[in-house]
């Protein structure tokens, strides 16, 4: 019998609702299938997260984000300038999402990470994935498998090693709003930077 690629085995834990941990440009991630509100209360259960706190997505490209929401031009101007990479962009919610990851809003955070397994996985399953950190919430980011098995192991179905990750920084989260660009949380992506990709 040919043994199924870690990939393989992550997609099919997807589609099964399971959760799953896979490495970013940043910290390791959590993904579950966005789509499902069963997926989506197990991954805040995981988390430990309060259900008003909205998760965001990993896309495996632009168009695949684009699936996710509604894109406006500044919104593809700050894609094609930042992603791949760590610039997460809000944007309205699709109506196939589940409603569960939105928190209490209607728009959704995603963004294109600069690391191929993350790329890799969310474009084997065909759809965007979430992308919570990969931890109990209050607790310190993953950076390595290991990490993710200490503090999650009876929790997730799938970890992805992809050895240890970067680290450092969050992505950097940006809304595009009617009074202008805001900046929702500071990350690796400088705020002067993003407001010049929108000159």
């Amino acid at each position: 019998m040919v043994k199924s690629s870690p990939i393989a085995r992550a997609v099919e834990a997807l589609r099964r609702g399971g959760v799953v941990a896979y490495p970013t440009d940043t910290f390791y991630g959590l993904a579950v299938d966005p789509r499902r509100d069963d997926a989506v209360e197990r991954l805040y259960g995981v988390k430990g997260r309060d259900g008003a706190s909205a998760i965001p997505l990993i896309a495996g490209s632009m168009e695949q984000a684009e699936e996710t929401g509604s894109f406006s031009d500044s919104h593809r101007r700050l894609a094609r300038a930042f992603w791949p990479g760590p610039l997460t962009i809000i944007v309205p919610a699709a109506p196939g999402l589940s409603r569960e990851l939105l928190g209490l809003g209607t728009t959704i955070a995603v963004r294109v990470p600069a690391h191929p397994l993350a790329c890799e996985l969310a474009n084997a399953f065909g759809y965007a994935i979430t992308s919570t950190s990969a931890n109990r919430s209050g607790q310190p980011p993953a950076s390595t498998a290991s990490d993710v098995t200490r503090a999650l192991a009876d929790a997730i179905d799938v970890v992805i090693d992809g050895g240890p990750t970067p680290g450092g920084p969050p992505s950097t989260i940006v809304e595009l709003t009617d009074a202008g660009p805001r900046l929702v949380r500071p990350g690796q992506i400088a705020w002067e930077r993003v407001l010049r990709s929108l000159e």
